[in-house]
């Protein structure tokens, strides 16, 4: 396993902390980290950075974390830690945008009269750009599963991951989860890397 590295270890502390800290505050601050869809009169500019730095609940900033932690130091040794957090931010920013496209574009297009209303919250965009991007970089490198726990190649599981997001995103299915958020993160993720693999002078 790669040792911690700084912009990794930071991220991981500034997640814990807010974690524990929306705990800790009045309810009606903590109300305000995720983003939410200006129709809600509650969108607040911030909240673009502040609600890949919040989670719902204990498996949510746990899974979260994990990937961060076994996948992130490998990438940010080899992008650089200027890179990686321009990876990690940009993911989150493309993985939201994703969300807010996809909810919206139904209303845009008269398909339904009912303006959207949602809010979307955690890391999950920005990891799965890491988490992609590590298989960009390394698509043979074996990784080994938690459930089950057995070996699979990190362009497999890339494939998978983004398999299952965009299923359960065209179908509705898997719960109140922000799909689209993921597979936009994944997306920029992959341009990112494949474009820094390729030799792009892009965040030097």
């Amino acid at each position: 396993m790669m040792p911690l590295t700084g912009i990794v270890k930071h991220l991981l502390i500034i997640n814990v902390v807010v974690f524990i800290g929306m705990h800790l505050v009045p309810e009606s601050w903590a109300a305000m980290m995720p983003f939410y869809s200006p129709a809600t009169g509650m969108f607040q500019p911030f909240q673009i950075i502040t609600y890949m730095f919040t989670h719902y609940d204990v498996s949510h900033i746990l899974f979260n974390m994990l990937s961060l932690y076994f996948m992130g130091p490998i990438v940010e040794m080899t992008l650089g830690p200027k890179r990686f957090l321009g990876l990690y931010m940009i993911s989150g920013l493309v993985g939201l945008a994703a969300h807010f496209v996809v909810g919206y574009l139904p209303f845009f297009l008269g398909w339904t009269h009912a303006e959207p209303l949602f809010s979307v919250l955690g890391a999950s965009g920005a990891v799965f750009g890491v988490t992609i991007a590590f298989a960009t970089l390394y698509p043979d490198r074996e990784l080994m599963l938690l459930f089950p726990p057995i070996p699979i190649k990190a362009w497999l599981m890339a494939l998978i991951l983004i398999g299952i997001g965009l299923y359960s995103g065209l179908t509705g299915s898997g719960g109140n989860v922000a799909h689209f958020a993921h597979l936009g993160g994944a997306l920029a993720g992959f341009v990112l890397a494949r474009h820094w693999k390729r030799g792009g002078s892009f965040l030097r």
